[in-house]
């Protein structure tokens, strides 16, 4: 039986959710660490306070200031497209839970973009001296979303029959 069209509200909780837990753990971040001193928490992992003007990997970090609405803009325009989404497939509980994740986690970036102008990088994780970039709840979010959306992919990749010979699978 397909889900209720109000059951997608349910899967805006998980993105509430991550959008709660991202803004409280980069007020404690910004509270608790001094800007780009590395906490030793381990062996492989810090807490460093870090902000981001640039998109991941700190992509366009430097481009002068106008990357700012560009990426709001983008964000913006993703997020109604993930809405429209979660909406569309809420009964299949893979692919809802991967919007959302998606969702909450650009939520919480675009929030920092829109009050600070830069998003609050927090996480470090390192090994044999090579450093990954600094990165926050909401990005772990989008990653966890987009791992459940390849695997979803995956998955119904190979639930479908071979398509037969000379035929593509999409019949052209």
């Amino acid at each position: 039986m397909p889900e209720r069209p109000t059951g997608w509200f349910r899967w805006l909780g998980l993105s509430a959710a991550v959008l709660a837990i991202d803004l409280a753990t980069k007020a404690w971040a910004s509270a608790a660490l001094a800007s780009g001193e590395p906490v030793r928490v381990t062996g492989f992992f810090n807490l460093v306070l870090v902000h981001n003007t640039g998109a991941a990997f700190s992509f366009l970090a430097n481009a002068g200031g106008w990357q700012r609405w560009f990426f709001v803009g983008v964000t913006i325009a993703v997020s109604a497209v993930l809405l429209w989404l979660l909406r569309r497939d809420a009964a299949n509980r893979l692919l809802a839970m991967a919007y959302a994740l998606v969702l909450g986690g650009a939520a919480g970036n675009l929030w920092d973009r829109l009050t600070l102008g830069k998003v609050v990088d927090f996480i470090q994780l390192h090994a044999a001296g090579y450093y990954w970039p600094a990165f926050n709840a909401a990005d772990s979010a989008i990653t966890l979303g987009v791992i459940l959306l390849l695997w979803d992919g995956f998955r119904d990749a190979r639930a479908r029959p071979p398509a037969p010979a000379g035929e593509s699978r999409t019949g052209r």
